[in-house]
């Protein structure tokens, strides 16, 4: 049975972080998104909270929470700021937690631990120029000489590319398949910064997420260690697959706090402008713009926690996930948009930050899977050209 209330270790930690957000961050977010800035200095507060390992286990370093708690954090975070929510989904999400499911010992001892810590920062690798939606078009190649590969290749739209010290990376290793673009030629690496061969530059011709750090990076012939290959050789694509299931929930996660934002200060300025004689509130017209955010708010919230009780019990939820994500993003779209008619002429200045929220909103509803791959998912889910063969997820029950 599903219970929607929060228990009082999730409403402690909700309060912690909003309370958090509200001193440390909300304050100076304009100035940083104005300055086009991330501020790493961020990132030592949110270890100290236990964010970055949340829902890592407490003898991996860190917090041991469910995986409610993670979309609760992402939620609140991306109420501040898209750039922020990004950490989670890059570090906590898409590396740490696959980290958790598919590395060895040894992978976790050396990677995991000192990420669920925050001493490390962590992010994941598999969009390039040529290959977004399209993971079988991937370019980059791991040619293995002995006990280790020696990768090439660029990668593209990398969240924390020029801050994360960690990098789980995707690679052909078997060019026979991908010649015949079987994915099952396809494995994952883990990488560090410091490997030569490696190097990273930033994207600064972004139109949102000003205040978070977005690049790409190269590898030329990076040596790396057999031991590194995240899963075993050939597992890349079920590797990343997965990991996208766990990044795209902390995006709808993420993307429902941006609407509650978007109707918070919707509703904020209409109880203050007055238009012939009386508050916007009154108008009937705003009324509706402010009633849809309260809806999509209200059903976002509702699919990301049923993907992640799934999560908590150990059940596969690619399906759920899937569609909180659509449904979140698209939604969060149109939330932000109206938020800027709200606003009027002052929606379109940066003095409100609702013009933020809409610039921030448009990436969610492209990465990590667009809105159309989201809805021929769905489609074929119903339609039964798509079928999970398992129900179990590869995630530890947190019940």
């Amino acid at each position: 049975m599903i219970n929607f209330d929060l228990s009082e270790e999730q409403q402690l930690l909700e309060q912690t972080v909003r309370e958090w957000g509200a001193r440390e961050i909300a304050p100076r977010i304009h100035d940083l998104d104005r300055e086009h800035r991330f501020d790493r200095g961020i990132l030592p507060q949110m270890a100290d909270l236990g964010l970055l390992g949340c829902s890592v286990p407490t003898e991996y370093g860190g917090a041991g929470m469910d995986y409610i708690s993670l979309g609760i954090i992402s939620e609140e975070l991306e109420y501040l700021d898209t750039s922020l929510r990004v950490i989670m989904s890059v570090h906590a999400g898409l590396n740490c937690l696959s980290l958790l499911t598919w590395g060895t010992e040894d992978q976790k001892q050396r990677y995991l631990v000192p990420q669920a810590q925050g001493r490390k920062i962590a992010t994941y690798g598999l969009t390039e120029p040529s290959a977004g939606s399209d993971v079988r078009g991937i370019q980059t190649v791991a040619v293995k000489k002995g006990s280790r590969y020696y990768l090439t290749g660029e990668k593209m739209w990398i969240s924390l590319a020029d801050l994360a010290d960690n990098f789980l990376v995707f690679a052909w290793s078997d060019p026979d398949k991908k010649k015949q673009r079987d994915p099952s030629g396809i494995s994952a690496f883990l990488i560090e910064r410091g490997f030569k061969g490696f190097s990273s530059g930033t994207l600064k011709e972004k139109w949102g997420i000003f205040a978070g750090n977005t690049g790409h990076f190269k590898m030329e012939e990076v040596e790396v260690p057999e031991e590194n290959v995240l899963g075993k050789p050939g597992e890349g694509f079920k590797v990343a697959m997965f990991a996208l299931d766990q990044g795209r929930y902390t995006v709808a996660a993420g993307a429902t706090g941006l609407i509650r934002a978007c109707r918070d200060a919707s509703v904020k300025y209409a109880k203050e402008r007055r238009t012939f004689g009386v508050p916007i509130a009154d108008h009937q017209l705003v009324k509706e713009m402010i009633a849809q955010m309260e809806s999509d708010y209200q059903a976002a919230r509702l699919l990301w926690m049923r993907a992640g009780f799934l999560k908590n019990h150990g059940r596969r939820n690619t399906r759920e996930t899937s569609l909180a994500k659509w449904f979140a993003t698209v939604a969060s779209e149109r939330a932000a948009g109206d938020a800027v008619q709200v606003h009027g002429a002052n929606g379109y200045s940066d003095e409100y930050p609702v013009g933020r929220f809409y610039r921030n909103c448009k990436g969610a509803v492209i990465y990590e899977g667009t809105r159309e791959i989201h809805k021929l998912m769905q489609a074929d889910y119903v339609l039964g050209a798509r079928q999970d063969k398992s129900t179990r997820c590869e995630l530890p029950a947190i019940k």
